[in-house]
């Protein structure tokens, strides 16, 4: 007789918007847990009418449902790591702080999403500030891209000679949290490099992560993906350094074996490692 399979992998949440189209918010982050081997779990934010072209419409949810979301999957399942999205909201983003400190969730990685990779805006205006006010202060890492990270900080970062600085300033803009900063800079590039610069605050040091500056369309989601895996790889016990390092070159691969799909920029695919080109054994 079979023995029941009895594996009890790390729970990591998502909390965040559902993308239609399946490239980004939580079919993205989903699909990224799956290929990492943490157990996915996730709290809806809002309902996107999306494409690779276009966000149509955003139907959020009303806070007080995904606050109970989250508290539902906690109290049954755990939760290792989360990391936060879309969030559409500021009543959203409070009410996530709020489920955030109630349930004192650990490894924490918000990716302040603002805008979507085909321009549509998926944060009300005015919502921005309440990340500085809730969100950001309680995250173990923040990972903003380069716009997301100049809404922010309210200034231009034209080099990559900037992203140094304003990582560490973001990470010391609140007194113990976030213990690092992540930008990732698929939005500046230079010398054909995609660099990200990881900021520790514990040990004030600065790291440039270079990578391959793909030339390709099918980036839509990479964001997701970057932000779900670095989730994932610290619910499995990676070091800060080490969840950052392995999460970027997880979203390389995934934007490298990204899906012709749809007539804008075409989605990520998280399992590159699993979805072979035809005629591939």
């Amino acid at each position: 007789m079979r023995k029941p399979y009895t594996k009890r992998p790390p729970t990591v949440l998502t909390i965040a918007g559902m993308d239609s189209g399946g490239g980004a918010g939580v079919a993205a982050d989903l699909k990224t847990f799956a290929a990492l081997g943490v157990h996915g779990a996730c709290a809806i934010t809002a309902v996107t009418a999306q494409s690779t072209v276009a966000v149509e419409a955003v139907y959020p949810l009303p806070p007080e449902a995904v606050k109970a979301q989250i508290g539902a999957v906690v109290s049954d399942l755990g939760c290792q790591a989360a990391k936060t999205g879309m969030l559409a909201t500021e009543a959203i983003m409070e009410a996530v702080y709020l489920a955030v400190t109630e349930h004192r969730l650990k490894n924490l990685v918000v990716d302040p999403v603002m805008v979507a990779t085909s321009g549509g805006i998926l944060l009300e205006p005015g919502a921005k500030e309440a990340y500085r006010k809730t969100l950001i202060p309680v995250a173990r890492v923040v990972t903003p891209n380069v716009p997301e990270a100049e809404a922010l900080l309210e200034r231009r970062l034209r080099r990559l000679e900037d992203l140094g600085p304003a990582a560490r300033e973001l990470a010391h803009q609140w007194d113990v949290h976030p213990e690092a900063v992540v930008i990732t800079g698929g939005h500046l590039i230079e010398k054909g490099e995609a660099t990200d610069v990881l900021y520790e605050r514990r040990s004030d040091r600065v790291h440039y992560l270079l990578g391959p500056a793909l030339d390709t369309r099918t980036t839509h989601g990479s964001g997701c993906v970057f932000s779900a895996a670095l989730a994932a790889y610290l619910a499995q016990g990676k070091t800060l350094f080490a969840a950052v390092t392995a999460a970027k070159e997880f979203a390389t691969q995934a934007i490298r074996g990204g899906l012709a799909l749809g007539r804008g920029c075409g989605p990520v695919n998280p399992m590159w490692n699993l979805l072979q080109e035809e005629g591939e054994s």
